[in-house]
């Protein structure tokens, strides 16, 4: 495919995700039915995809209009590419700009265009990250980096650096936590490296492996990993603490992929359904990495951003007000209690806590980790609460 092709498949894409289709799916109905396309051709797609639905506003007002079209439009002006090389290039470009398109916009972007959030979010973003909230929400409008998690208790982190190198994966330290790699250079070879085959690595982003690295696990200590999905965070924690984890997820679908996970890795990881969690019941740390808007990772999962809406925040707080309390039942006399999520929204983070200690005095909460989406990793909050 030309470049200018590649363009123009992206501009059908999203006006499918515009019309309602999550983009992954959009993406892969795509695929399925492009079957000529090869796999260079589907990642510049999915690139171009993503780059605008990270800045949807934004690129709106750019290309003077809100589908496919004047997104992508708005994404060539943005990024200083000539519009003459994609609209109207020829072969299966998409058509050349009409004289109303060719007018460049006025650049006048509200507030919460700029930032490339909703309307109703705006108020809600800027309260919870003060003088920050623009800075974090431009930051969400670059792609995101990819991590890696190495299994300390297999290999060190130099060790593993070496091997991806040998195989052309050029990474960095993470200068924030000890087990973490920052990839540059050829990141769609990690999942069939050696290291991550041998299991000495994962991927996983550096805001999860710094509050997993913050949590107080030592050897012998029954934790539980609540709302496991697909383990990334119990595997970290039974690397370190090199005793099985307890895990569960009310959809056993999620956990699915667990079992081989660990068994990867090295590490002993026991799944518990539903009926079997109180049982298992009492643990001394229970993790609740809670269901959240993920506004955290939105430039991961941009299109999450726009099927947000103040009734399915509404449902989020009500869902975490129950995990939490759930979490709290599990959990041993004097035992630890981490509420987590990848929200930067304080209604999902220091309300919920302060409504649950305010409804259970007994429960006292420690200082929160609070990470803003930057450059180096995600966003992410959590507490420690103990009781007593």
């Amino acid at each position: 495919m030309t470049p200018a092709a590649r363009y123009a498949s992206a501009i059908a894409i999203l006006d499918t995700v515009l019309a309602g289709e999550p983009a992954e799916r959009a993406l892969t109905n795509w695929a399925r039915s492009n079957r000529f396309a090869g796999s260079g051709d589907r990642a510049a797609i999915r690139d171009h995809v993503y780059d605008v639905l990270r800045a949807r506003r934004s690129l709106g007002v750019a290309g003077g209009g809100d589908d496919g079209r004047a997104l992508v439009l708005g994404l060539l002006r943005r990024d200083g590419i000539p519009v003459d090389t994609v609209f109207g290039a020829g072969g299966h470009a998409p058509a050349a700009l009409t004289p109303q398109e060719a007018q460049v916009p006025a650049m006048d972007p509200s507030p919460a265009q700029a930032a490339d959030l909703p309307d109703w979010l705006w108020p809600i973003w800027q309260a919870s990250l003060g003088d920050q909230a623009m800075t974090c929400a431009l930051t969400q409008q670059q792609r995101a980096g990819l991590h890696l998690r190495v299994n300390l208790s297999r290999a060190t982190r130099q060790v593993e650096q070496d091997r991806l190198q040998a195989e052309g994966i050029a990474t960095l330290p993470h200068p924030d936590v000890d087990t973490g790699l920052i990839v540059q250079d050829n990141p769609r070879r990690v999942a069939g490296s050696k290291p991550f085959a041998d299991g000495v690595i994962e991927v996983q982003d550096a805001a999860s492996q710094i509050a997993m690295a913050a949590l107080p696990l030592s050897p012998g200590l029954r934790v539980l990993d609540l709302c496991a999905g697909g383990g990334g965070k119990a595997l970290a924690m039974a690397d370190r603490m090199q005793t099985p984890v307890f895990a569960h997820d009310i959809d056993p679908r999620r956990m699915t992929d667990i079992a081989p996970r660990a068994a990867r890795a090295g590490v002993q990881i026991k799944t518990l359904t539903s009926q079997a969690l109180q049982g298992a019941a009492p643990f001394d740390l229970v993790l609740v990495d809670a269901p959240c808007s993920g506004s955290g990772t939105w430039r991961r999962t941009p299109d999450a951003k726009w099927r947000l809406t103040p009734e399915r925040l509404s449902e989020l707080n009500r869902i975490q007000a129950e995990v939490i309390a759930q979490g709290a039942a599990l959990c041993a006399p004097g035992g630890l209690l981490a509420y987590a999520t990848c929200s930067v929204l304080q209604a999902e983070n220091d309300a919920v806590v302060g409504t649950f200690v305010a409804r259970n005095p007994d429960w006292h909460a420690r200082p929160p980790l609070r990470l803003h989406p930057t450059k180096e990793h995600d966003g992410f909050y959590m507490v420690v609460l103990q009781r007593g």
